[in-house]
């Protein structure tokens, strides 16, 4: 925080949460074994397990679902609101307890830094599908409610050592729901989808949830006869029939062809995140060797940007996963090197009205990336990535991306990382 005082402390703190996880207290988890009965909001595993270990060995954080979101508050640094994705680490040093008391606090190596506030269960939780799935599992709600998440494919068919993603674990958190009995559906039903979201714009009376993005894993061949935009783009003509308005709609999808992009537009898309993982070359053939196999890095930036003349730039926001770049034993060994590489890539797009965004690297100790790496990188990567980020978008005269709710330190939702926490507001 001294050396890097132009970038906001709830980031900082948020980074270091990100990227080496959060242990529980007993004290901080909720009692019920209904994951709907509860007044806390529980963690839905909405795609990858976030978690720096198994289901087995979380202990009671697997058997007593965690939140889904913690947010920071006050405490020596004067945090101002800041929501935090949980991503669980037994052996973290920052730990969440309730006090004396009952009141739950962030500890670091057994220090008070911060008030800590729970999600409360959302109303639209405590309801069921006619088949009694939960709207929880169909359409669970992220970033304190504002983003209805749906992954609608739970695995990926890049499949297997030489073509899944070597930082990501889809394909095992599908195996290890499944293996611990938890309910984890592999592609979801378009009418189940549109009845969990009946329930959610019934009882979500305030209108906090405000955008969808639709998801899952790379199509390479098709679903039910369907290639990947009109598998993931049925969803979007759907919802937006039954809908209409009623949320911006996202889809995170491969790099596709402009004809494919056109159709993803045409079913309702608004904003298309075609993510492109890690900017080095030599880094993206060997930690995305399906999409290498498949597409190329080449052919996958060029589609990138063909994307734009069908959405606009503004509204392609491609994600890369801020931290790989220095993994071992392909990556960069020094935090310069490792920033210059990615800033390079900020520039190509930026320069061209496209903001990318990040997703902080969670070591998931089933990928190699993560077996390799269990401490992930280095905390000044991740602020001085905040603050290059920034000054590259104030150098492109760009401003916060849409679909990401509000900005700025005290303000932002987005959980996953602290881009939105340290731009302006």
């Amino acid at each position: 925080m001294q050396r890097h005082s132009q970038v906001p402390r709830e980031a900082v703190i948020k980074e270091d949460l990100l990227r080496g996880g959060i242990a529980f207290d007993e004290s901080a988890l909720s009692d019920s074994a209904n994951e709907a009965s509860g007044d806390i909001k529980p963690k839905s595993y909405f795609i990858f397990s976030f978690d720096h270990g198994t289901l087995p060995e979380l202990g009671e954080a697997a058997l007593r679902r965690p939140p889904e979101e913690i947010v920071l508050t006050g405490g020596p640094y004067e945090l101002r609101r800041t929501v935090v994705s949980v991503r669980v680490n037994p052996s973290s040093p920052y730990r969440v307890a309730a006090d004396a008391d009952g009141l739950l606090g962030l500890y670091l190596d057994g220090q008070r830094i911060s008030d800590v506030g729970l999600p409360p269960m959302p109303d639209y939780y405590r309801h069921k599908l006619a088949n009694g799935k939960s709207v929880m599992e169909v359409a669970p709600t992220i970033q304190w409610g504002y983003l209805v998440y749906l992954t609608v494919f739970r695995v990926c068919q890049y499949f297997g050592a030489k073509e899944e993603c070597q930082y990501c674990d889809i394909n095992h958190n599908w195996r290890q729901h499944k293996a611990a009995g938890r309910p984890y559906t592999g592609v979801k039903p378009v009418e189940e989808v549109l009845e969990a979201l009946e329930i959610i714009d019934k009882y979500d009376t305030a209108k906090t949830s405000t955008a969808y993005t639709l998801t899952g894993g790379a199509v390479t061949s098709t679903i039910g006869g369907k290639d990947e935009a009109d598998f993931y783009g049925q969803y979007a003509k759907a919802i937006e029939e039954r809908f209409p308005g009623r949320w911006i709609g996202k889809v995170v999808a491969q790099a596709l062809p402009k004809e494919d992009v056109q159709r993803f537009h045409d079913y309702g898309v608004r904003i298309y995140h075609p993510n492109y993982e890690v900017w080095d070359p030599y880094l993206f053939e060997r930690y995305c060797p399906g999409k290498e196999r498949y597409v190329g890095r080449d052919e996958w930036h060029r589609r990138i940007l063909d994307s734009a003349e069908v959405f606009g730039p503004r509204n392609v926001i491609p994600n890369f996963v801020a931290g790989v770049e220095m993994a071992e034993p392909f990556g960069f060994k020094a935090v310069d090197e490792a920033i210059d590489s990615t800033v390079e890539g900020l520039r190509y797009f930026m320069a061209h009205g496209i903001t990318p965004r990040f997703t902080t690297w969670c070591p998931e100790p089933t990928t190699p990336l993560g077996k390799a790496n269990p401490l992930g990188a280095p905390l000044e990567y991740h602020v001085r990535l905040l603050q290059e980020y920034r000054a590259t978008m104030e150098e492109f005269g760009l401003t916060s991306p849409p679909g990401y709710g509000p900005a700025g330190p005290g303000n932002a939702v987005f959980s996953v990382s602290s881009f939105m926490d340290s731009l302006p507001a």
